[in-house]
């Protein structure tokens, strides 16, 4: 298969990258109190100098008490926490990559497998996680206020590291996705209303606050889903003129890439047309979109945490809709997550070297 188009540069204000491809933002949750270790660091860098162009962090949770709900997942603020960080992209850059913190608050969660709970509640629009499912309570007007300033805060701190963009988490059920959603967004304020760019305020306030605090120059990317973990069939925007009417403001307040989860890049994200979601995401607002979606991989990632393990499969698909042009980046998680050197290997043509993935990569940090 010829790859070559997924070895073209690309730019971006503050985002120069060697090829399209992206690490996936692959919650890892190897950080003890929320602090980036040296392994962490260690792993990051071994994939930039297997040559990803652009990494996205794991999961890295914003200032507020219960942003998290796992004490192992990594903070983006505290001294210690940002000082491991500044090491992770130390390490990045001495390796020849480049990369971007994904900025996160997870919103009304289940409680941790492990029994740890943050100190107070979880927070969310309507205090819930999924239909009928209430786990936290409902966020006040300083709540909400005080956590927008917290996603600039951290967006600001990304750009003081020294990294090269940065990714806010709007997808998957968590915050921000919680107050798009109509099932977890029940309020009657500003914050809510019966129409999704009703529901997008939140998201919008908070794009604006991270754009006025990384300045005009600073490349923000914005993640998004339509599908919940709850409920894979769940469609925020019906069709285009709804997508068109969710990311246009999106893309207005200061998104520059729009980051389209799906669980397969290759489904068609309305009828009609074989489009999927970054490929509709870039047609009706300009914007360049990353796809991402079992790139690589037979079977999905949510599949993976079941146990299902994965072969691989060919990129032919995925080469003949960039170059069609349907999208800008293509994020690849679980090939890279078992492989640092997956990359390397697609270019070189060592496809008969390509790892397989299983469940037991979820459970360490593999270097080699």
């Amino acid at each position: 298969m010829n790859t070559d188009s997924l070895f073209r540069p690309f730019s971006l204000k503050s985002l120069n990258i060697k090829n399209r491809i992206v690490m996936a933002p692959m919650t890892r949750s190897f950080s003890p109190d929320g602090v980036p270790t040296e392994t962490v660091a260690a792993y990051y860098s071994k994939r930039a100098e297997g040559e990803v162009g652009l990494i996205l962090s794991e999961g890295t949770v914003i200032n507020r008490p219960s942003s998290s709900n796992d004490a192992n997942v990594p903070h983006f603020y505290g001294e210690q926490a940002l000082g491991g960080w500044k090491n992770v992209i130390d390490g990045v850059h001495a390796a020849g990559g480049a990369m971007g913190p994904q900025i996160w608050h997870m919103g009304v969660m289940a409680n941790h497998a492990s029994g740890w709970v943050p100190p107070v509640p979880f927070e969310g629009p309507s205090g819930l996680n999924s239909p009928g499912f209430n786990n936290g309570r409902t966020m006040t007007e300083s709540d909400i206020a005080e956590t927008i300033t917290a996603f600039g805060k951290a967006a600001a701190d990304a750009k003081r590291l020294g990294f090269d963009t940065v990714e806010i988490h709007g997808a998957h059920g968590y915050l921000i996705d919680q107050f798009f959603w109509a099932p977890t967004n029940e309020r009657k304020d500003i914050w809510g209303g019966k129409t999704l760019p009703e529901r997008s305020r939140f998201a919008i306030e908070v794009v604006k606050e991270v754009r006025r605090q990384v300045g005009e120059d600073f490349a923000i990317i914005l993640r998004l889903s339509q599908f919940k973990p709850t409920a894979y069939d769940a469609k925020l925007a019906n069709n285009p003129q709804e997508m068109e009417a969710w990311l246009n403001p999106l893309a207005d307040a200061g998104v520059d890439i729009f980051h389209c989860s799906q669980r397969r890049f290759w489904e068609p994200e309305f009828e009609g047309s074989d489009l999927n979601f970054a490929g509709w995401a870039k047609k009706v607002s300009g914007k360049a979109t990353i796809t991402v979606g079992s790139v690589g991989l037979t079977g999905e990632f949510l599949a993976a945490f079941a146990g299902e393990s994965s072969q691989p499969s060919s990129l032919d698909e995925l080469v003949r809709r960039m170059d069609r042009g349907d999208f800008d980046l293509v994020a690849v998680g679980r090939p890279l997550l078992s492989d640092p050197f997956w990359v390397q290997k697609i270019r070189e043509e060592r496809t008969d070297e390509l790892k397989g993935f299983s469940k037991e990569a979820l459970g360490e940090l593999v270097l080699n």
